[in-house]
């Protein structure tokens, strides 16, 4: 599964792509998946807050979709984990039940930037220079 991933990886960023061994170590680190032959997302929760690593999808399958259908997924299966029967094991956040979850996109990425205002993240901040000279645009999304 995880060259498979990277193969895709390396498909949607070809300037940066990660090897199997990044996928697994990001995976030994806590790290979740969600992946199909088209798609993929990875993110880490740390008590209460969420981390979308990468998100990505097949050069030829941009604009179906996709990313949203992989956007709610990871929604929902944050939303089972913080469950109020499994609350104790995110931890408690602002008011309960809720998740805080983040992400950096490319200033110059336009159709990721509009995916995620799409979904309700917002911007909370840039990190300047972040991406090889381009500015990243720090977003959040609270469930």
């Amino acid at each position: 599964m995880l060259a498979k991933l990277a193969d895709l990886h390396k498909l949607c960023f070809p300037q940066k792509p990660w090897n199997a061994e990044e996928f697994a170590s990001l995976k030994r680190g806590g790290a979740e998946v969600i992946a199909s032959d088209n798609g993929f997302i990875v993110w880490r929760t740390a008590v209460d807050e969420v981390e979308i690593i990468t998100i990505g999808v097949h050069p030829d399958c941009r604009g179906t979709g996709i990313a949203s259908a992989l956007l709610m997924l990871m929604e929902k299966e944050i939303r089972n984990k913080n469950a109020p029967s499994k609350r104790g094991e995110m931890g408690q956040s602002q008011k309960a039940g809720q998740i805080k979850i983040f992400l950096e996109v490319a200033a110059d990425n336009t159709a990721a930037r509009a995916l995620y205002e799409k979904h309700g993240y917002k911007q909370i901040g840039t990190r300047p220079k972040y991406y090889d000279g381009i500015d990243a645009i720090v977003m959040e999304k609270v469930l």
